[in-house]
């Protein structure tokens, strides 16, 4: 924790191209924050939610996420967490976008059949229909580090980001939750120079639902303790393969939480195949396995 330290002692430099004046500066920001958008990996392993990202996994977005993650600079979380929380709201601006299409279409083929209906579904495990005047929730859920990587880095990067996140986007006015959900069922090996295929047999069966956690936020509610729909996305700092992802989502899916996206800080770009690009470089994995 030495480098938190001096983040509060020296005049700070940025992360990501060690400008002096601010932790983050405001170009590195912005390469930061990226266009969130869909970033899925290709092939995307099955069972992947909806995968978004806000910027690709490389420059000063990479500096300053392993500045944070492996070098101890958590007055980066607030930066990252602003990332996060654009690029979830801009995945939820999208499917509220596609709901209210396909909600247009079938308002539509009603009309023009001669029928009309009405009456609303109750939102079930995963769901996203909100009570009437009540907005959906959304879950965040931090895919688990380690629990060795944990004690080396002294903290969690990927809960403490979700944790922030879901502070900055209710401060938007947006209904958030931190859901920590998942826990580490088993150890894995270190997925460093691992294909995809290798990936997802060292994390089956890796993740599991903590069924006290999920009771304490289930019913979802209000806070005046009406019910309401609620959303499960799936928080990570960076998507490789995916098949972190994928298997984090099965074991929600098991437990009867149906997640509805995927939103990381950023996604490895790939220009070359995976194994040669892991041996060249050798960068950890997003959780140090």
């Amino acid at each position: 924790m030495v480098p938190a330290l001096l983040d509060l002692i020296l005049p700070p430099r940025c992360a990501g191209c060690g400008a002096w004046g601010a932790v983050a500066c405001p170009s590195c920001l912005a390469k930061l924050l990226g266009e969130p958008a869909p970033r899925p990996p290709d092939p995307a392993p099955p069972g992947l939610p909806d995968c978004w990202s806000a910027t690709a996994y490389e420059g000063a977005a990479r500096r300053m996420i392993l500045a944070c993650k492996e070098r101890g600079r958590t007055a980066l979380v607030p930066a990252l967490a602003a990332c996060v929380a654009t690029c979830v709201a801009a995945w939820q601006n999208e499917a509220e976008a596609e709901g209210e299409r396909a909600a247009g279409l079938s308002g539509a083929a009603l009309s023009g059949a001669g029928l009309s209906g009405g009456g609303r579904g109750g939102a079930g495990a995963g769901g996203d229909r909100a009570g009437e005047g009540e907005a959906a929730v959304t879950w965040l859920v931090p895919v688990p580090s380690a629990r060795a990587a944990v004690r080396r880095r002294g903290h969690d990067p990927v809960r403490a980001v979700a944790t922030a996140a879901v502070r900055e986007l209710r401060g938007r006015g947006r209904a958030a939750v931190l859901a920590p959900l998942l826990r580490q069922r088993r150890r894995v090996a270190d997925q460093a120079g691992l294909g995809s295929l290798e990936r997802a047999a060292n994390l089956s069966g890796a993740f599991e639902v903590g069924h006290r956690a999920l009771g304490a936020l289930w019913p979802p509610h209000s806070g005046t303790g009406r019910a309401v729909g609620f959303r499960v996305v799936l928080v990570d700092d960076v998507v490789t393969t995916g098949a972190t992802l994928a298997e984090a989502a099965r074991a929600l899916r098991a437990a009867g939480v149906t997640p509805s996206a995927a939103v990381t800080i950023a996604a490895t770009p790939r220009r070359v195949p995976y194994v040669a690009t892991r041996r060249k470089h050798h960068i950890r994995d997003n959780h140090g396995w």
